[in-house]
Formats: C-alpha cells, sequence, structure tokens
C-alpha cells in the first residue's frame, strides 16, 4: 500500500497545530461536552471502504495541562513520546459507528474559526490488531487518527478523518503523513448537545 506524505495547507497546519505547538495553551473546560454525528465516506485502502454513520461523543475537552504535555511530547521528544503522552491521557471521549462498540478518544480541542464557526481538532492512538502487533507491517508505524471538523456558525459542517497517521514535528511545522490515499470524508456534521 503506498504511503502519502501530506504537506497540509495552511488552515490544516494551523488546526492541528492549535493542540499541539501553540505557545499558550487554551482553555478548554469551560466548553460543554458535545455530540456529532456524520455520514463518513471512506474511498481510501486504509480500512473498510465505503460509508456509514459515525458518532463522535465529546464528553470533556482537553485541559491546558494535557495541551502543554502533548505540545512538550512532540516538539521535545518527537512522535513516539507523543503517542505515549496521548496514550496516558484520560478519554475525552468516543468514536463509534452503528455496528462498534466505540473506541475512546484522547484529545478534543476546539477553536473559533474567522467566520463565527468552529475548527475542531480531535486525536487518538489507532486500534491495533493482534495480527498487525505481532506481524508489524508498515502500517505500525502510523499509530494515530486525527479528526478535522469544521463547523460552521449554521448548518451542518464537514471533516475528514485520517485513520493511519504519523505525527512529526520539525522547525516548527507539522506533517501528518498518512499511510492511506485518501482520508474519510465526514460530511452533513450535525452537532447535538446533550
Amino acid at each position: 500500500m503506498p504511503r502519502q506524505r501530506t504537506r497540509w495547507p495552511a488552515a490544516a497546519i494551523v488546526a492541528v497545530a492549535v493542540w499541539a505547538l501553540t505557545s499558550a495553551p487554551q482553555a478548554q473546560s469551560n466548553y460543554p461536552p458535545e455530540r456529532f454525528t456524520a455520514f463518513a465516506v471512506n474511498l481510501g485502502n486504509v480500512g473498510r471502504a465505503g460509508s456509514d454513520v459515525v458518532d463522535i461523543n465529546i464528553e470533556r475537552w482537553s485541559s491546558q495541562a494535557e495541551q502543554g504535555r502533548l505540545r512538550k511530547a512532540l516538539v521535545e521528544e518527537g512522535p513516539e513520546a507523543l503517542l505515549e503522552a496521548l496514550r496516558d491521557l484520560e478519554p475525552v471521549g468516543t468514536i463509534r459507528t452503528p455496528d462498534s462498540l466505540g473506541y475512546n478518544l484522547r484529545y478534543a480541542h476546539q477553536t473559533p474559526a474567522e467566520d463565527g464557526g468552529r475548527r475542531i481538532v480531535v486525536a487518538t492512538d489507532r486500534p491495533i490488531s493482534f495480527w498487525e502487533a505481532v506481524n508489524r507491517p508498515r502500517t505500525i508505524d502510523y499509530p494515530f487518527t486525527v479528526i478535522e471538523i469544521d463547523m460552521p456558525a449554521e448548518g451542518p459542517g464537514e471533516g475528514r478523518l485520517s485513520i493511519a497517521t504519523r505525527i512529526t514535528a520539525s522547525g516548527g511545522v507539522i506533517s501528518l503523513e498518512r499511510y492511506g490515499t485518501v482520508p474519510v470524508q465526514l460530511r452533513n456534521v450535525r452537532s447535538n448537545r446533550p
């Protein structure tokens, strides 16, 4: 399977930079829990091809301390330390499809967008199958799942879910390298605050 190294456009770099490289972490604890539903379309070569409904349930937003810990791990020690720091965090919520049990999310952050909407970045470690852990194919080097959601001030949003991703930082620039060719597209994203 081919790898795709992605130099993300400035907006995407900013979205990820918010949670990883900001010098002044922003308080998130005052935001209420939130549940998002979306229509996920997978046209890539990682995971099951097709479409399904996905539920992203944010029970709490990441704290300044958590944001700082992740930033420090990535910038000072690298992606392996970032993965360990992410795994050490208490879950912030879950992601699931109607036919799955769900998987813990470890980081959730939102920032206001210029148009009055919001940019939401969610990250977690990627589930690794027993076969993958034992046989260690190249996919083992892509341990993150990153979700980006653009929510306008009104109406449904859109987003991307990168299932197998490697995150690196060099000279203050974040690079996301996806193992699959195309991230899962999240369409008709709707917020349902409990």
